[in-house]
């Protein structure tokens, strides 16, 4: 059994990188980036156990990627650092960056064969041009460039981040507590991702896959009297709407769900849970919104989309026009993306006795295809 546990932080929020995607959640073929990095540290086998922090609102989602233990992170890196490390037993620990994605094998077994050197165990890189310090230039020989993954006694660490202070790696804070720091040679491929030009620097990633993701929902809702009717994200001219807990948009909330099924990310209760008074009475427009927000943050871009509405009652012929291009507009395709069909049921069923309305939606997906960018 290994006495070494790997941390790896991914609950930033990519602020500097430039892009819709979040870098954690960049495909790297069919995995998110972060999974990617997790795989090819397992793939080492040399830890007793694999946690990766993460944004409190994209745990759940993750959870459906992989089997490594998920830590949710907090406002900066030094919080979402010691909130793993309450999940770390080993002695050591190796904590790394998710934006740091290319990590050769054999970087990870320089770390470990040296980690009884010190308390901190850091990997660097020489600086080979002239170094300015505001005016004065400083001698490059005195310069490093430190990387990750760096390997820490648990302990020591644990401690070290016991403090109001915030420092940018692990190092910096065990040396700060009066502890010690052993440096190894890094390597430039081990390059960290801040921003789009630096995944050109990335020898060991290659572009998303092209495969187009297909996703399908369905959702019903009866009528009430004396509401407001919203069908398609368009106002529909009766004295009755939706009995519902949002506004009762019966065709946004299936086609939420047809997203939701492409993306392989759960379904619209997860997303917007009815329990939840955050979403009572809410705009479903503004939760297709937020879905496609999501949906870009996680790599993915909406193709095209479907909806049959199956309604005795109301009419709809005058209405369709205007939900297309209402909903091609949220989905941010061309309206020629996105259709909207009409039918009745016969007048059989709740639907043909005119107590509700039915709406089955489908939509596909593609990856963003950073590579283009």
């Amino acid at each position: 059994m290994s006495d070494i546990t790997l941390i790896l932080l991914a609950a930033g929020n990519s602020s500097r990188f430039g892009l819709p995607v979040k870098k954690q959640w960049l495909r790297i073929g069919h995995d998110p980036l972060w999974q990617f990095v997790a795989d090819q540290f397992a793939a080492a086998e040399l830890f007793s156990n694999i946690i990766i922090t993460a944004h409190k609102d994209e745990v759940p989602f993750m959870e459906n990627f992989c089997d490594y233990t998920l830590v949710e992170g907090g406002e900066t890196r030094q919080q979402s650092l010691r909130k793993a490390l309450n999940s770390v037993e080993t002695p050591y620990v190796l904590v790394s960056d998710i934006a740091r994605a290319c990590i050769d094998k054999s970087l990870i077994e320089t770390l470990i064969e040296a980690k009884e050197a010190a308390d901190v165990i850091v990997p660097i890189v020489k600086v080979n041009d002239t170094i300015v310090f505001e005016n004065d230039t400083i001698d490059r020989e005195r310069v490093k460039r430190i990387q990750t993954p760096q390997l820490s006694k648990t302990a020591v660490l644990k401690a070290a981040l016991e403090t109001d202070l915030e420092y940018t790696d692990e190092s910096s804070a065990i040396v700060a507590s009066g502890n010690t720091r052993h440096f190894v040679d890094g390597s430039e491929d081990a390059h960290k991702i801040t921003y789009l030009h630096d995944l050109s620097k990335l020898p060991c990633i290659k572009a998303p896959a092209t495969a187009t993701l297909v996703g399908n929902g369905f959702d019903v809702h009866a009528f009430e009297a004396g509401r407001k009717m919203m069908l398609g994200g368009v106002k529909i001219d009766v004295d009755y709407g939706f009995k519902a807990h949002s506004d009762g948009d019966v065709a946004i909330h299936a086609l939420i769900d047809a997203l939701l099924g492409a993306a392989g990310l759960g379904d619209i209760g997860m997303l917007f849970p009815d329990n939840d008074d955050t979403y009572k009475g809410i705009d479903s427009k503004e939760l297709l919104r937020m879905t496609v927000l999501r949906l870009h943050q996680f790599g993915l871009v909406v193709i095209n989309a479907d909806i049959t509405i199956a309604a005795e009652a109301p009419h709809l012929s005058d209405y369709k026009r205007s939900m297309r291009t209402t909903l091609a507009a949220l989905l941010k395709i061309p309206a020629s993306r996105m259709n909207v069909k009409a039918t009745t049921t016969e007048r059989l069923g709740f639907i043909g006795r005119k107590e509700g309305v039915g709406v089955m939606a489908s939509a596909t997906l593609n990856y963003y295809d950073w590579t283009q960018k």
